[in-house]
């Protein structure tokens, strides 16, 4: 090997580790670039960044209304005043399965059968209340013909303690005619309970007939007057009749 050859390679190998020098160093150059400034190696979040979300109930109910109140339902307390039936006292209407039934003829012996007082019994030992006037059938069913009331039902309802009796006056046969003509016949009666508020019917009194009698005659004179708490309250009335 020559010394122009020995010159030409020495010359390359310097070269070569200038650049490899030079390599390096830009690499550590960028290196620290990529690091934060003041030393901290943490990298930033974006809640660090950014502001903190905010939410809103548009169109909602806040949950106040500013008076003191709440916006749900209103909770129903104290008393109406009025019980069972909506009878306006503190006891509940009578119902018909509580009740007992009885029948008696007011005519002496020998007259026409026209005349008749109801009495109902209250089986329970608490008061129950009758409210208006029955309403009376003369027979059994819907088919049978419905007894008018002879005066204006009295607007308070009937207080029956436990164990006491309440009266109804029943006026039957009108016509005074000999027995020749041939009248409608009744072997029962029947009166249905009218509820507190007047528009509903709560159950149906059977009354059969005192005995002695098989069958009555009626006609479009008959009347009823009731409930009374008491016999003369309920027959004077019909007893004019």
């Amino acid at each position: 090997m020559n010394a122009k050859e020995v010159r030409t390679g020495s010359v390359r190998q310097v070269l070569r580790g200038t650049l490899l020098g030079v390599a390096v160093a830009a690499a550590l150059l960028a290196t620290t670039a990529c690091q934060p400034s003041g030393g901290d190696d943490k990298a930033a979040s974006p809640s660090d960044s950014a502001p903190a979300a905010t939410t809103s109930k548009s169109g909602g109910p806040s949950g106040d209304s500013g008076t003191g109140t709440s916006s749900g339902p209103a909770e129903e307390t104290g008393d109406s005043g009025e019980t069972g039936g909506g009878n306006g006292t503190d006891h509940p209407d009578c119902r018909s399965t509580g009740l007992t039934t009885a029948v008696e003829l007011q005519d002496p012996p020998g007259e026409t059968p026209r005349h008749f007082l109801l009495t109902v019994t209250n089986g329970s030992t608490s008061p129950c209340v009758l409210n208006d006037s029955p309403q009376v059938r003369l027979g059994a069913g819907n088919s049978a013909p419905i007894v008018e009331v002879l005066e204006e039902p009295d607007t308070e309802p009937l207080v029956v303690a436990g164990g006491g009796k309440a009266y109804a006056g029943l006026y039957v046969f009108g016509n005074d005619e000999g027995g020749e003509a041939e009248y409608d016949q009744t072997t029962v009666f029947t009166a249905t309970l009218i509820a507190g508020e007047g528009t509903e019917l709560t159950g149906t009194l059977l009354f059969d007939l005192p005995d002695g009698l098989r069958s009555v005659s009626y006609d479009d004179a008959a009347r009823v007057n009731g409930w009374a708490g008491t016999e003369g309250l309920a027959m004077r009335p019909v007893n004019q009749l």
